[in-house]
């Protein structure tokens, strides 16, 4: 790609020969309008192309760039013609790209017609609205969240019994994405965006850089097996560097990642020659060595190990809240770690479960396809062990995967999550275009580069006024659902206000599919169906 300068003067100078070429038409002969105007017309637009901030493509690909734009003109006909033809398995993110663009620029995101989708296909799930919908709170002559605050969406308290500086976290929040796979200016937009809307921001494991310090929004600091940002010069944990930047003003929780659903266990590798000093520094690691992240952690073995680990983050902390997030793999990984929390009296604040489905990041095609448990599937095992342990009320449930609209989120809800964070949708509000380069560096619109000639093209209050639009109205899209099935907080939900198709013939609710635990059942008497995996479950190790 041409340097941002070299882009400019072959505009200019596009722009000037037309100029002179007019000129030319006036004093010599017309003839030289053949020239002018083709000239003219590329040098004008090229000059809008670089000037304008709402399109990183054009910025980057000035005149080449609506060639992308044209072909989203007739993109429905491309669409269908390559779903009918089974070529195309990623319609699900096309759409969503849509819905986000929409809510990110404030647009009304309403159709005509009705659903495009078969609702008789097996899988299709559907929510049972009530007969008597919530009435929000302005429709009854006042506000029950305060005056002048309107219907102000619900907030999720997060902090348990051993927790002194508890969190209030909104119900959309900005998932785990570091410094270093997405670019400073991307990085940049989000905080901006989340400060504005009053959302939570994860920073992925990457450690925390001065970007996502700028924007002033309350982050959840995310250590992996890397422990970056917190480190030894071997790689082991650093209790003083964590502590030390856990007091950030900006850091309102911590997280320990066990797993994450694009590559659920499996490390990692950075390449030395995408070292560079800044992400040295924010890493701790050294200049242009290649950095591995392995599959497991040093700081625990069994999962009474983690419990207490957990427990030292929180007094590190200062109190803060201090959780993990997981791609599940067994049940009974789940109950060991439930049981070592019942035995040692320990609870994390909070636990987010990430679906095999998600990930933002590039990773091997058979671990994406092929490896760690579905998001529905994963958040049923871990709410229902938590109630059968009695410790649901200690614990707060994140949900990440696939989580883009107002549709995902309250689904996610009455499978138990308490809250939910989205990455790839927040990297479509910035401007990411899948073009699928994440891994090359050559990212064509600057979000996931640390090529500064690629970078510059996202103009950072642009895409974080599209970030808090999209969030905004994405939580009021789930606010709209909860509303229509009667209630008006997520504790309200329950399984039988989602159905799923199982057959052409018949539809089951997720309170048949997935029937709910009594509060403590699993330590009286287990069902059959938990009895065989809570007997085999240790809280001094993992299943193998």
């Amino acid at each position: 790609m041409l340097h941002a300068g070299v882009r400019a003067v072959i505009v200019l100078a596009l722009t000037v020969a037309g100029v002179v070429a007019g000129a030319l038409a006036l004093v010599l002969s017309p003839w030289w309008s053949l020239l002018a105007v083709p000239l003219l017309a590329v040098g004008l637009l090229g000059c809008y192309d670089l000037l304008q901030t709402d399109k990183s493509v054009l910025r980057n690909y000035p005149v080449l760039g609506h060639i992308r734009y044209l072909m989203e003109e007739i993109r429905p006909e491309i669409q269908q013609y390559f779903i009918e033809r089974n070529y195309d398995g990623r319609p699900y993110d096309r759409d969503v790209r849509s819905i986000v663009y929409q809510r990110s620029k404030d647009i009304e995101g309403e159709s005509p017609f009705g659903t495009e989708r078969d609702v008789y296909q097996d899988g299709y799930e559907y929510f049972a609205h009530s007969m008597s919908p919530h009435r929000p709170a302005s429709e009854r002559g006042h506000s029950q969240a305060g005056e002048g605050t309107g219907d102000a969406p619900p907030r999720i308290h997060v902090g348990g019994p051993d927790c002194t500086r508890p969190y209030d976290m909104s119900l959309l929040n900005v998932s785990a994405m570091s410094f270093g796979s997405l670019s400073a200016n991307a990085i940049r937009a989000l905080s901006m965006g989340a400060a504005r809307g009053g959302f939570a921001h994860d920073t992925g494991e990457g450690g925390i850089s001065d970007y996502h310090l700028e924007g002033g929004a309350d982050l959840v600091w995310e250590i992996g097996t890397g422990y970056f940002g917190c480190r030894t010069h071997d790689g082991d944990f650093d209790p003083r560097l964590f502590a030390d930047r856990a007091a950030h003003p900006h850091v309102k929780l911590v997280s320990l990642k066990l797993s994450q659903g694009a590559k659920p266990g499996l490390g990692g590798v950075l390449p030395g020659e995408k070292v560079n000093a800044e992400i040295a520094r924010v890493r701790d690691v050294p200049l242009g060595k290649t950095v591995v992240s392995p599959p497991y952690h040093r700081v625990f073995r069994t999962p009474r190990e983690l419990v207490l680990f957990i427990a030292r983050m929180r007094e590190l902390a200062g109190g803060k809240p201090a959780g993990f997030k997981l791609c599940v793999g067994t049940r009974r990984d789940v109950l060991a770690v439930c049981k070592a929390m019942v035995d040692e009296q320990i609870t994390p604040d909070f636990i987010v479960v990430d679906g095999a489905e998600g990930g933002t990041g590039a990773a091997p095609l058979e671990f994406t396809d092929h490896v760690g448990m579905p998001l529905s599937e994963g958040l049923y095992e871990v709410h229902n062990a938590l109630v059968g342990c009695g410790l649901r009320h200690r614990v707060k449930l994140g949900a990440s995967g696939k989580i883009a609209t107002g549709s995902d989120m309250v689904r996610r809800m009455i499978q138990g999550a308490d809250y939910t964070n989205a990455a790839r949708a927040m990297m479509f509000a910035v401007g990411c275009i899948q073009a699928q380069k994440c891994h090359t560096n050559r990212c064509p619109v600057g979000v996931a580069t640390q090529d500064p000639r690629r970078s510059r093209a996202l103009h950072v209050p642009d895409k974080a006024d599209r970030v808090f639009h999209y969030q905004k109205a994405t939580v009021h899209s789930a606010m709209q659902i909860m509303y229509s099935l009667g209630v008006d907080h997520p504790d309200g939900l329950r399984g039988h206000m989602l159905y799923r198709r199982v057959s052409p013939q018949a539809v089951r609710s997720y309170a048949d599919l997935c029937p709910p635990l009594k509060p403590g059942q699993l330590l009286d008497e287990p069902p059959a169906a938990w009895a065989e995996d809570w007997k085999l479950a240790t809280p001094d190790s993992f299943a193998v």
